[in-house]
């Protein structure tokens, strides 16, 4: 199969997301396993780009402190001895029309665009299981504190995670469930209702107040 892709000249993305807590063991070791299957990717394998993710065992995100640690420290051993394209997944235990979801997904979209990363894919709100539960809102989220932080120094942005990852690790068992996009989108125009857009401005200006130049 990737015989066939490279000689019909496709663009090969391989994807690989380790288990903080599984066989790799804890934050150290995972870290070491990703790097690993980053570059196995496009040594053994034939990548264009390698798609990461990785996930927490107990909350199946990406976005707990362990596992942000392991993307970033990952995505900066690539990207100060490489110029491979590397690119994360995103996967928020809320779901979609809360605050606790777009909070996830900009502290993850700050780090990985400190760290490096190229390529951000997602987000899949509520962990990515649930159905109608991802929309474009999230997406906007992710680009626009992705933007935001392009630039930024660690020592910047190493607080303003810390503010954001203290502030909703503690709900991971009672997170919300958030509406599904029937619920939150006019389906026919496929806009957000004001209902979710009065939720992003106010996750926006709590990014503000942290020191996150976002915009609208």
């Amino acid at each position: 199969m990737l015989a066939g892709w490279a000689a019909n000249g496709n663009i090969i993305m391989m994807e690989q997301m380790p288990i903080f807590g599984g066989y790799c063991g804890g934050v150290e070791e995972t870290a070491i396993c990703d790097t690993a299957t980053h570059i196995a990717s496009f040594a053994f394998l034939g990548a264009n780009y390698h798609l990461d993710g990785p996930i927490h065992i107990r909350w199946g995100n990406t976005t707990s402190r362990e596992t942000m640690q392991i993307a970033a420290h990952t995505a900066a051993a690539m990207d100060q001895n490489t110029d491979l394209l590397i690119a994360n997944q995103y996967y928020p235990v809320a779901g979609p029309c809360t605050e606790m979801c777009l909070l996830e997904t900009a502290t993850q979209a700050i780090s990985d665009t400190a760290s490096g990363r190229e390529l951000l894919s997602g987000s899949a709100a509520a962990k990515g299981v649930a159905m109608d539960k991802t929309t474009g809102m999230e997406a906007r989220m992710m680009g626009e504190a992705s933007k935001a932080a392009a630039g930024m120094a660690i020592e910047e942005v190493n607080p303003i995670i810390e503010a954001l990852v203290s502030g909703y690790e503690k709900d991971y068992a009672k997170a919300p469930s958030g509406k599904r996009f029937q619920e939150c989108y006019d389906v026919l125009s496929v806009k957000p209702k004001e209902e979710y857009l009065a939720v992003y401005e106010s996750v926006v200006q709590k990014l503000r107040d942290l020191g996150l130049d976002i915009r609208n």
